[in-house]
């Protein structure tokens, strides 16, 4: 997978597609303008744009997801450790635990996503 880092408004926009795909061209142009305030040449600006990484598809006038959110969600997730900690997962949760620490039901879910994904 790619690198897809996306600007706010990128991001905001991509959150409204997910949420509503698939959507028409037409249909998401109202949907920008209600709740982003965007003019039409806005909406198909970005949304090329966001084509253009391979994100999402406009084909026949109908945008949908190449990239699911949860992928984007995660690529963004391990690029973050990646950079920030050099890609050490317990240098960040030790980063995130001194701050702001966890419950014992977080911490029996750590425990379980540990169990269900390492490797032997």
């Amino acid at each position: 997978m790619g690198n897809y880092k996306l600007a706010e408004a990128e991001f905001k926009f991509a959150k409204l597609i997910w949420a509503n795909e698939p959507i028409a061209s037409g249909e998401l142009v109202k949907l920008s303008q209600k709740e982003m305030e965007w003019k039409k040449s806005t909406t198909y600006t970005v949304l090329k744009k966001l084509c253009v990484k391979g994100i999402f598809q406009n084909k026949n006038a109908l945008v949908s997801s190449i990239i699911s959110e949860e992928e984007y969600m995660s690529n963004q997730s391990v690029d973050f450790v990646e950079d920030t900690f050099g890609g050490s997962l317990p240098k960040f949760l030790t980063a995130f635990m001194t701050s702001k620490g966890i419950d014992s039901k977080q911490a029996k879910e750590l425990k379980k996503l540990i169990d269900e994904h390492k490797e032997d």
